[in-house]
């Protein structure tokens, strides 16, 4: 599928349309006809559909915010299972603006120009297509085989992910279902390790806004931690060895936040299972580990 755009255009292959069940509409609709196309009269649900079936999608122009949001997703709020589809990809003749693959986790996006910052759940791999960069996926990466070598200096070493590059990403390891571990050498965006289920994320820096947001399972290290922190997290271990802004555990169902600081939901006293996991995880001796506090339903 070809679609020629005479100037950029937000949410394109946004399998969520930019989040449809939360405005129903008012920002775009499935069904709505892409606007700056030329000669064609694609919707947005036409270029998902494509994608879904394993076709590709080249864009010629410039793409706007949030391209291939959620890309691979089978979302259950559109009837789907919630797991993870394997999907065409996303070719762009232009340039990409922010949030590129935000909550991404299958597919390819190929570039040919530039991606602004701050992006998704992507890293850059070697590409097999001549003139473009090529992005995967960073929870595709650790639930399906390396093909491609990462590009450094990023490292992929057996199963744990080291990135390296300072890029801000939102939404790092996105319903991550893997015991595989990410260590982030820096700063992370927004909605760090969001719907994870399984495995190892930990951010040296700060984590952003929203991190461990809907944290089903695994475990969160964060350097530091913007609002949000754990909201409506209902298992899984968020852990936050520095600061961390207001709002901390708001409506969370489940899981444990550990913590030195203020937090809204109910605490509970460490018990040894817990000391001897913040001494492995976080290096540190017991009496620092007892200085934590945790935080459950």
């Amino acid at each position: 599928m070809y679609l020629e755009l005479s100037q950029p255009v937000d949410c394109l292959c946004d399998f969520t349309y930019d989040f449809y069940w939360q405005h129903r509409g008012k920002r775009l609709s499935p069904s709505s006809i892409i606007p700056h196309q030329k000669l064609t009269s694609y919707t947005y649900e036409d270029l998902v559909s494509c994608l879904k079936r394993g076709g590709d999608v080249h864009i010629i122009g410039n793409a706007g915010k949030r391209l291939g949001s959620s890309l691979g997703v089978d979302l259950k709020f559109f009837g789907g299972t919630g797991r993870h589809l394997r999907t065409g990809s996303i070719i762009v003749d232009g340039d990409v603006d922010t949030r590129m693959g935000i909550s991404m986790v299958s597919g390819e996006i190929y570039v040919k120009g530039n991606v602004k910052q701050p992006v998704g759940n992507v890293l850059e791999v070697e590409s097999d297509r001549q003139g473009y960069r090529k992005y995967r996926s960073i929870t595709g990466i650790l639930h399906e085989e390396l093909k491609e070598p990462l590009l450094p200096p990023n490292v992929l070493k057996e199963d744990e992910l080291l990135i390296r590059d300072g890029l801000i990403r939102d939404t790092i390891a996105a319903r991550l279902d893997s015991e595989k571990r990410v260590i982030v050498e820096g700063d992370a965006g927004m909605s760090t390790g969001i719907l994870m289920k399984r495995g190892f994320l930990h951010v040296d820096g700060d984590a952003g806004m929203n991190t461990g947001v809907l944290l089903k399972g695994g475990v969160i290290i964060a350097g530091n931690a913007g609002e949000f922190a754990g909201a409506y997290m209902n298992g899984g271990s968020l852990i936050i060895r520095g600061k961390a802004k207001g709002y901390v555990g708001a409506n969370m169902k489940g899981g444990a936040i550990f913590y030195k600081g203020e937090a809204l939901a109910k605490t509970a006293p460490l018990d040894g299972s817990d000391i001897r996991m913040l001494v492995r995880l976080l290096d540190i001796t017991q009496v620092e580990a007892m200085m934590f506090r945790k935080y459950c339903i």
